[in-house]
C-alpha cells in the first residue's frame, strides 16, 4: 500500500501557533518536505520534532525531487509537506508534488492551521465578501508596475505578498499606480509582539511604517 502525503501548516510568526495535529504529524511521518533546509530544520528544532528524514524540495529541484518522494510515496513511506510558514503549496513549491501524488492514487490529507492571508482577512475593517488574492508580484520593476496597473482596472479588493524587504517598495509602487489617497490595510509580522496592522491611506502608512523590513500582507480595497 502507498503512504500518506500530509500538507501540514506551519505557524506564520508564533511558534505556539502550531496545532496539536500538526505536531502529531510531524512526529509520526517517515520524512519531512521543506523549502529549505537551513528554515526547515531550525522550525522544526523550535517545535522539539526531529524527523526521520529532512528533504528539500524548492524551484531548484523540484523536477527530480518530486520523482524521488514520489518513489517513497509508492513504497509506503508517509511523508509531510510543509513550508517556511503558513500553509504550504499556497505561494511555495508543492503543487506539482501533490497532482502527481493524486495520479498515482496516493492519499494527500491537509493538516490545516494558520494562513497569512486568513488571518489578514480576519483583521480587514471591510468585509472582504470578494477579492482577488495576487500573491506575488513579479520581480523586475517594469513588469511590477504593468501587473499593479492591470490589476487597478479589475476594480476587485486585492490581497498581495511580497518578500520583507520588498515592503517599502511595493507601498511605493501601490500609491504610484493607485493614487496617495488609496485606502490599505498592511498586516505586518502578524502573530508576533510587533505585530502592527493598520487601515488607512497608502500615503499615511508609508509616512508612519514602523520598519522598512519585514513579513507582511498588503490588501489594496477597492
Amino acid at each position: 500500500m502507498p503512504g500518506k502525503l500530509f500538507i501540514v501548516a506551519t505557524p506564520i510568526g508564533n511558534v505556539q501557533d502550531i496545532t496539536l495535529r500538526a505536531l502529531d504529524i510531524l512526529r509520526q511521518v517517515d520524512g519531512v518536505i521543506c523549502e529549505e533546509e537551513r528554515q526547515g530544520s531550525t522550525l522544526l528544532k523550535r517545535l522539539g520534532i526531529s524527523p526521520r528524514e529532512l528533504f528539500t524540495l524548492n524551484e531548484h529541484n523540484e523536477s527530480d525531487q518530486t520523482n524521488a518522494l514520489i518513489t517513497r510515496l509508492r513504497q509506503g513511506q508517509s511523508l509531510a509537506l510543509i513550508s517556511d510558514c503558513g500553509t504550504p503549496a499556497f505561494a511555495d513549491p508543492g503543487a506539482r508534488l501533490i497532482g502527481e501524488a493524486l495520479q498515482f492514487n496516493i492519499q494527500v490529507t491537509t493538516i490545516p492551521g494558520p494562513s497569512s492571508l486568513m488571518a489578514a482577512i480576519s483583521l480587514s475593517p471591510i468585509p472582504l465578501k470578494e477579492f482577488m488574492f495576487v500573491g506575488f508580484l513579479p520581480r523586475k520593476d517594469p513588469e511590477r508596475i504593468t501587473k499593479l496597473e492591470y490589476l487597478r482596472s479589475l476594480r476587485v479588493p486585492l490581497i498581495i505578498l511580497d518578500t520583507p524587504y520588498r515592503l517599502v517598495k511595493l507601498i511605493d509602487e501601490v500609491q504610484k499606480v493607485f493614487g496617495p489617497k488609496k485606502l490599505i490595510t498592511l498586516g505586518l509580522d502578524l502573530t508576533l509582539p510587533s505585530e502592527w496592522v493598520v487601515h488607512n491611506t497608502v500615503h499615511w502608512i508609508r509616512q508612519n511604517i514602523p520598519v522598512k523590513k519585514g513579513e507582511f500582507v498588503l490588501i489594496i480595497h477597492r
